[in-house]
């Protein structure tokens, strides 16, 4: 977090991009209280460009303080990133004392607000450390919005974490899921959200849906040489029933290294990405820093296929197995820009291509991907909004996770941090 927001409340931060607002600037502590009668000069500064025949930042406001805060109109224009830089002027001197960043935003962006989540994690009923109802606890620990437990071939865990916390009010929404090995396919995909299992249709039906897998191969005329026929299909098949059953399909790490070779060959990446059978890519997967490798190949091949044209739906996941493990959980996650963290409202969010996948490995600077004007928008959040965001999550996680080991007292406390992210969010887009 930026000195700036320890020591000053700055709101709103985010705003319509081309209105002209008010942004409040009030001093938290005495060290850095406004000079009362005091004269400041605010200069707004546009990161990217002005058409304003003056150019950025050669019309300074002189305000005095009210109340002890600056209030500062200003119309933002562009969406873009905007520095407001205060000096206090005494004489025919000027002294530094801060620079605030506000982020102006397009109408459809604006009415949407940040949430980050990460769908596929493991809890120890697979391959992972602890229990679903931990996971989603720590999850919220680190500042996360939503989550899926998706164990392999089981989809009763992330029942699990879900009734874990029935009746107790938090804002972290836990969502059904799994990962899905279909039979006679190797290729891995995650069932985000949906309403049913398909590892149980599986193991309960197992001649339906080799009878139905057949008959999608008989349509797939056009299958490159070397692309693996039943497996295409069998994805095809999996991803048509995750949203039969309202739920979010992704593509899971096709450049993970397994068995000195690429997870999913290379002629069958290329007709994923022409035919787009699922719903989402996990361009950024939960690989460790010895495998990071392929999570660069991933975005590459992202950005390829987005030069082609190709329109293609992105998250991010950890793919954690732990979370206590010091590796991956937290290290890459989602952010969906939606008009709220309900399911539906998610994954429409995803589809129509409003998502980033972030990598946030210890001790490095977080880093974005996707589209550019996601990219540099979440960039700003990480920076400005998301430290604070986060810091709120952390009490919240805890007493999550104090419910889940049986502490009674609990879900009371956990009433009095119902609501504070969404209010801490309508502060910073002006709404409250």
């Amino acid at each position: 977090m930026r000195n700036e927001d320890h020591y000053f409340d700055v709101f709103p931060k985010v705003v319509r991009a081309g209105c002209e607002t008010t942004i409040a600037i009030r001093p938290l502590f005495d060290h850095c209280r406004f000079s009362e009668g005091g004269t400041y000069q605010v200069t707004l500064y546009p990161m990217e460009e002005s058409a304003k025949a003056a150019g950025p930042g050669d019309s300074p406001l002189r305000l005095k303080p009210v109340n002890g805060a600056l209030y500062v109109p200003c119309a933002f224009e562009g969406e873009q990133e905007h520095v407001l830089h205060v000096e206090e002027v005494s004489g025919g001197n000027w002294a530094h004392v801060a620079e605030f960043r506000v982020y102006a935003l397009a109408e459809d962006l604006f009415d949407r607000r940040p949430y980050k989540g990460d769908l596929h994690l493991h809890s120890h009923y697979s391959d992972g450390v602890e229990s679903p109802a931990y996971v989603a606890g720590a999850c919220r620990r680190i500042g996360l919005d939503f989550m899926a437990v998706t164990d392999h071939r089981q989809y009763a865990p992330s029942l699990e974490a879900i009734r874990a916390f029935e009746g107790v009010e938090t804002d972290l929404r836990m969502y059904a899921g799994e990962e899905v090995h279909p039979p006679d396919n190797p290729l891995h995909v995650v069932n985000f959200g949906g309403r049913f299992s398909l590892n149980e249709r599986f193991r309960e039906d197992g001649e339906a849906y080799r009878a139905e897998v057949e008959a999608i191969e008989k349509t797939l005329i056009d299958l490159p040489l070397g692309a693996e026929r039943r497996a295409y299909a069998s994805c095809v098949w999996c991803f048509e029933k995750i949203r039969e059953g309202g739920g979010l399909g992704l593509w899971c790490h096709p450049y993970w290294l397994s068995n000195n070779r690429y997870h999913v060959p290379e002629t069958l990446i290329a007709y994923f990405f022409d035919r787009q059978p699922f719903d989402a890519l996990e361009l950024i997967a939960g690989y460790h820093r010895f495998e990071i490798e392929s999570n660069t190949l991933q975005v590459a091949r992202y950005h390829q296929e987005r030069v082609r044209g190709r329109q293609v739906p992105i998250v991010g996941v950890s793919d954690a197995h732990g979370c206590e493990r010091g590796e991956l959980f937290g290290w890459f996650y989602t952010i969906v820009f939606a008009p709220s963290p309900d399911l539906p409202d998610l994954i429409r969010g995803v589809k129509d291509l409003y998502s980033v996948a972030v990598e946030a490995l210890p001790g490095e600077t977080p880093r974005a991907f996707g589209p550019f004007r996601l990219v540099k928008y979440a960039h700003f959040l990480l920076r400005q909004v998301f430290p604070q965001h986060d810091e709120l999550c952390v009490e919240e996680g805890r007493l999550l996770l104090a419910h889940a080991a049986g502490d009674a007292r609990a879900a009371d406390a956990l009433r009095a941090c119902k609501g504070r992210t969404a209010a801490l969010y309508d502060r910073f887009w002006g709404v409250a």
